[in-house]
């Protein structure tokens, strides 16, 4: 995938500033950050989701996101971290990538970056749930 950014990062053609590099996947600090030392993590192959994603390597890229998570934590002296990844929507470089970003009390962010909504009642809550279920 040549024209992906991810892949280039990957690859070496593109320049980044690199946190890790190991056969499940490479991880470097995004160029628009939500707080300093927000970290990327990619698998090296092109992959688009995290279905797309074979179960053999689950193990070692949420590895390295759980590593990273952790160096972040220390490395930077956060008080945690916010890990998240989106599939498709809103994922502005369609190539898999886990965020990890440096958390501390009073940082301003507030829970998730999208509004929050209710279910109407205990049977719509069930109905989606249901449907969820189904859907395994």
């Amino acid at each position: 995938m040549s024209a992906c950014v991810f892949c280039g990062i990957v690859a070496g053609g593109v320049p980044a500033f690199r946190v890790a590099d190991g056969p499940d996947g490479v991880a470097f600090l995004d160029t628009r950050p939500v707080f300093k030392g927000h970290v990327l993590v990619v698998p090296r192959t092109h992959l688009v989701t995290l279905t797309d994603l074979p179960a053999e390597a689950l193990a070692g890229y949420f590895g390295l996101v759980r590593r990273l998570a952790a160096a972040v934590e220390s490395g930077l002296g956060a008080g945690g971290t916010f890990v998240a990844m989106n599939n498709r929507v809103s994922q502005s470089v369609p190539h898999l990538h886990t965020h990890v970003v440096p958390r501390t009390r009073g940082d301003g962010l507030r829970g998730f970056f999208w509004p929050r909504t209710r279910y109407v009642d205990d049977a719509e809550a069930e109905a989606h749930a249901a449907r969820i279920t189904a859907a395994l």
